[in-house]
């Protein structure tokens, strides 16, 4: 089982950029110290209110120059937005800079306000994924670009650095559409679920889709899945049900006006299932949430869900979401990360 934190550098009124910078080095600070595998980096953007983590990769060349040993996870590079030349470039330079440490994920977003402000149709959001991941992994792997597709077009070109990792960095796609389960199985590459409400046993029909498309492709193993999820941990239950409440429904508060908003944006497909999900965030209640998509408890208790959850989806790993919603302070998420690490992680490895 692999333990990463999953960080997007929260904002808080009345707190400047440099204090939330300065926060979040101290917890990746104490993450490489404590153990955890993986630093997991989010990409947001326009939402100051929300975080100032809006360029994953600059984050993670300082993570890089500070740290040694954890690996550095892009939790996840939004494709269609960025020019595949410079982003192979960039992350290649990330991965050479950490000694081989760079995870890349990848995925499409769910905002479709991001596409407008810069200036991209989330309509062609699919088909601009497919080609920038297909040149990134060309200008990795091979000497020269040579590509044709609707987006892009390339001749001859060669990118350097090439990554530290051979051919490239291990890549993980972001799945939530249900077609994106069996075409990223086909393409044997691993996959992240975002948790958020709902219970854990519904993503089984999806990973189940995902793991036959793996195997009807011919690649080895079965494919691993990994939980992006919101998680806190305390040394009672009492302490843990409590302590992340009013940060964890500003979330789901938050989640719901976003949802609200990006099902008047970016046609028909970009809106596909969400009026569903729109009704649980409405009327979900803090006792609803701490039985659904969570891991909230003591450690004895977030250990033996875990293990469940390895049983029921054969999960291989965790994003765990220590501040989701980015209200609960500073000391308690260095405790309950320190929980995590010292009294979780020894449970499984």
């Amino acid at each position: 089982m692999e333990f990463g934190m999953f960080h997007q550098f929260p904002s808080l009124p009345g707190r400047s950029d440099a204090d939330s910078f300065a926060e979040a080095f101290e917890q990746i600070d104490a993450a490489e110290e404590l153990g955890l595998d993986v630093m997991w980096l989010a990409e947001l953007h326009f939402d100051p209110k929300r975080s100032v983590l809006s360029a994953p990769l600059s984050i993670a060349s300082a993570i890089a120059a500070r740290t040694r040993r954890i690996k550095i996870g892009i939790a996840v590079q939004v494709l269609p937005l960025c020019h595949p030349l410079r982003l192979a470039e960039e992350a290649a330079t990330v991965d050479q800079i950490s000694r081989g440490r760079l995870i890349f994920g990848a995925g499409r977003s769910g905002l479709p306000r991001t596409y407008e402000d810069y200036g991209v149709s989330y309509a062609e959001s699919r088909d601009r994924f497919v080609e920038v991941l297909d040149i990134v992994e060309q200008a990795w792997s091979q000497p020269a670009i040579n590509y044709d597709g609707k987006y892009y077009s390339f001749h001859n070109i060669s990118v350097a650095p090439k990554p530290y990792q051979q051919p490239y960095p291990p890549i993980r796609i972001a799945a939530a559409s249900p077609d994106t389960y069996p075409a990223v199985g086909a393409r044997g590459l691993p996959i992240f679920l975002n948790a958020r409400h709902g219970s854990f046993s519904e993503f089984a029909p999806a990973i189940r889709d995902y793991r036959d498309a793996w195997e009807a492709a011919g690649h080895k193993g079965r494919g691993q899945v990994h939980l992006r999820v919101p998680t806190y941990l305390a040394e009672t239950e009492a302490q843990a049900r409590e302590e992340p409440r009013d940060s964890l429904m500003h979330f789901y508060r938050e989640q719901t006006e976003r949802l609200r908003d990006s099902m008047t944006r970016g046609g028909t497909r970009a809106i596909e299932g969400r009026a569903e999900r729109l009704h649980r965030l409405e009327n979900l209640t803090y006792d609803e949430a701490l039985t659904g998509q969570v891991l909230i408890g003591t450690p004895a208790s977030i250990g033996q869900r875990l293990r469940a959850l390895q049983d029921e989806l054969g999960i291989d790993g965790i994003l765990a979401e220590l501040n989701c919603g980015g209200l609960i302070p500073h000391a308690k998420v260095m405790r309950a990360m320190r929980l995590l690490c010292d009294e979780v992680m020894p449970q499984f490895h």
